[in-house]
């Protein structure tokens, strides 16, 4: 495809207008505002009025959670998991994660999502779902263990383990496999250990909650003697490159640990504030040089999946906490919803537009009213516009969306087998 005639955001996110883009495969091959003549059999994409981005990474989520989309509404996250969320995942079969992965899917590529990082249970039904759709998925299998037992032996991470063996590199590397322990509280520091000595030297990366909440960050203490970060990195966790989801409670001596070590904190502002956790230090991260993502995290805690949205919360939440309205700026929201994502999942050829890169891109119609008059693309498209203003999806060359139409998914079954599948969990609680 040759993209004509569309402004488009350059390698370091500038806009530059009337832009010629080529992708051939998988990969972008030409960059620039000179006109091309088409190759034989190209399809041209006339591009006025609209703009060319990266396509976004979301890189904390649960996809198959999207059954659980307004199951546990006004309560605090130990409550929202123990009285709600539990109970209904314990009812889950592998249809239904599948047919919650593929909700997930649907909605994250209509709003302009190709990839996500994900920790859940089911992996081969999620896989699988993944790769029908076309999309890129980080996939984890999160641990979790409270007695004396050894990682090796606990069921979660023998399934992990055959997620590995069966799944890494699938797709042609649309697939990667991650190692996962859910938390500090749901973990013993044996199987912690362990899990720093399995990963290490393997290339996997590693995916964690941490300091979500308070009451965890306080507990973690008493427990220990060191916040979630010290314990996890005096453990060896860290010393792989590894994504923290949350990170709302971090002290500055967290902060120093953490840009000493290949992490990056997967901030899910929508997710966070909805459960009354807090808001991540966003702003002191950034200055302290620690990558930041930005995840949604599940549908069941958001209550959505659009990338757009939560950009938007993430910039405007660091300026409420913070009292600062020039702190996480529009471009620094942009770029951790993009390459920032992409980084943290090991795909250094993807999240940005360049002669080389990987064809994950998206197209959004620029003439809805909110984006009047434009004086400022970068502004507009991180505090106006919205999820459904794309119009095109494209992962590694290939269109997964394009005005209304899904090319990989039958939209009318994925909704239909959702809501079954969610509404007989529901009517068995």
């Amino acid at each position: 495809m040759l993209f004509q005639n569309i402004n488009y955001l350059d390698e370091t996110f500038q806009l530059q207008k009337q832009g010629c883009i080529r992708v051939e495969g998988r990969q972008i091959t030409a960059v620039g505002t000179q006109p091309l003549e088409p190759l034989e059999n190209e399809e041209v994409y006339d591009g006025r009025g609209k703009l060319l981005m990266p396509a976004f990474v979301n890189a904390h989520a649960h996809a198959p959670m999207t059954l659980l989309r307004g199951w546990g509404e006004g309560l605090s996250l130990q409550d929202w998991l123990n009285q709600r969320i539990f109970p209904f995942e314990a009812k889950m079969t592998d249809d239904d994660v599948y047919a919650g992965t593929c909700l997930a899917l649907a909605e994250m590529i209509r709003t302009g999502t190709v990839s996500s990082t994900e920790m859940y249970f089911g992996a081969d039904a999620i896989a699988r779902a993944l790769l029908e759709s076309g999309a890129k998925m980080n996939l984890s299998v999160a641990a979790t263990c409270f007695d004396d037992s050894d990682l090796a032996d606990l069921p979660r991470q023998q399934e992990a383990e055959a997620m590995i063996r069966t799944y890494n590199g699938a797709g042609g590397g649309r697939l990667i496999t991650d190692l996962s322990l859910h938390a500090e509280y749901t973990t013993t520091p044996k199987v912690v250990r362990q899990m720093a000595q399995r990963v290490a030297g393997t290339g996997l990366h590693m995916h964690v909650h941490m300091s979500e909440t308070k009451s965890e960050h306080d507990e973690c203490i008493q427990r220990h003697g060191k916040t979630p970060a010290r314990y996890f990195c005096d453990l060896g966790l860290f010393d792989v490159p590894t994504t923290v989801a949350h990170g709302v409670w971090l002290t500055d001596e967290d902060i120093a640990l953490l840009r000493e070590k290949p992490v990056t904190v997967a901030s899910c502002p929508a997710s966070n504030m909805k459960l009354g956790s807090g808001f991540a230090p966003v702003s002191c991260l950034l200055q302290a040089g620690v990558p930041v993502a930005l995840g949604t995290d599940g549908a069941a805690s958001n209550n959505g999946l659009d990338m757009m949205a939560d950009m938007k919360l993430l910039a405007l939440g660091a300026k409420g906490i913070t009292r600062d309205p020039q702190t996480v700026t529009a471009g620094q929201a942009l770029y951790a919803a993009t390459r920032a994502g992409a980084l943290s999942q090991g795909r250094a050829d993807s999240g940005l537009i360049r002669v080389g890169a990987c064809a994950d891109l998206i197209v959004l119609d620029c003439t809805a009213p909110w984006w009047t008059p434009g004086f400022d693309t970068v502004t507009d498209l991180v505090y106006s516009a919205k999820g459904t203003d794309v119009c095109l999806t494209m992962c590694d060359g290939k269109i997964l969306y394009r005005d209304g139409e899904y090319l990989t998914l039958d939209i009318q079954r994925v909704r239909h087998d959702a809501a079954a599948a969610a509404r007989r969990i529901a009517a068995q609680l």
